[in-house]
């Protein structure tokens, strides 16, 4: 599809415990601990507008030449990016073609339903995936403990025209949230969650997801449709490889398949691809 063409993200390069990344017009530089191997184009790293840190403290350098923000096309998407104190920009490109097959498998399921299709974004952050499944026509929520990461990722609806696409935004503790939804018979025939491997909610909620995960796993299976589509775990917990994820939906959903995988930093063919998180996804289809 066209409107996957449009991106200005890449990988440039990757080692000596770090990546090397191109979003738009300026060049970042940030810990990567799965790097271990060395730089493959070192005189690239010399053109980077800024560098993250975390020896002594997070740190950025060269912070005062990137604008307070400024914004991206990722896979067809429109992201506002800002450097934040802890070194993240708004945006984890690794799940960038998770997006595309969002968009492609409710586009296609639409065609072949007579009802509104409806997905729910968990943990949702700035709202990447929530903009996929919205600019296939599906009605989406979008659900994150974070009031700041919801503001954004409204903003970000309106890059994108999406400003009055039926998106529900809600800050809210997810665990609480399902439980209301399965005792309104509120449903969902797609749902994608990406819990975080330590987190708190609106009210301080403690969430670790080593103790948490088959909870909410479960919860999850009590809010799907009749005609479900797909549900899909991601994780940038260290040892939920895609196998751990996979044996997780496993569990709870029965009928479909079950697929996984990393989830990669990517840039030309001359670039070694980084790994950064797992995916698993249970497939039903349209």
């Amino acid at each position: 599809m066209n409107q996957f063409q449009s991106n200005a993200y890449a990988l440039l390069d990757s080692g000596d415990g770090h990546k090397l990344e191109r979003f738009g017009d300026y060049v970042l530089a940030r810990p990567c601990a799965q790097a271990v191997w060395s730089p493959r184009f070192p005189e690239l790293w010399g053109k980077a507008s800024a560098t993250f840190s975390r020896e002594g403290g997070l740190n950025w350098h060269g912070r005062d030449r990137l604008p307070e923000s400024w914004n991206v096309p990722i896979n067809g998407i429109n992201m506002k990016l800002s450097s934040t104190d802890f070194g993240h920009l708004g945006v984890f490109p690794e799940t960038r073609e998770l997006w595309n097959w969002i968009t492609e498998t409710l586009a296609v399921a639409k065609k072949t339903r007579d009802s509104e299709l409806s997905f729910l974004n968990l943990f949702a952050y700035s709202g990447g995936a929530t903009l996929a499944a919205a600019r296939a026509g599906a009605a989406c929520c979008h659900l994150d403990a974070s009031k700041g990461m919801v503001q954004w990722a409204r903003e970000n609806s309106v890059l994108n025209g999406l400003e009055k696409a039926p998106i529900r935004w809600m800050v809210e503790d997810a665990r609480k949230f399902l439980l209301r939804e399965q005792k309104r018979g509120k449903r969902y025939d797609a749902i994608l969650l990406d819990p975080p491997s330590f987190g708190r909610g609106k009210k301080g909620e403690l969430y670790k997801v080593e103790q948490d995960i088959l909870e909410t796993v479960s919860a999850v299976s009590q809010v799907l449709s009749d005609r479900p589509l797909f549900v899909i775990l991601t994780s940038h917990t260290p040892g939920f490889t895609p196998m751990v994820l996979k044996n997780i939906l496993s569990q709870f959903f029965k009928g479909g398949s079950c697929e996984g995988g990393e989830m990669l930093l990517t840039g030309d063919s001359k670039v070694l691809s980084v790994p950064n998180g797992a995916w698993a996804r249970w497939v039903v289809g349209s």
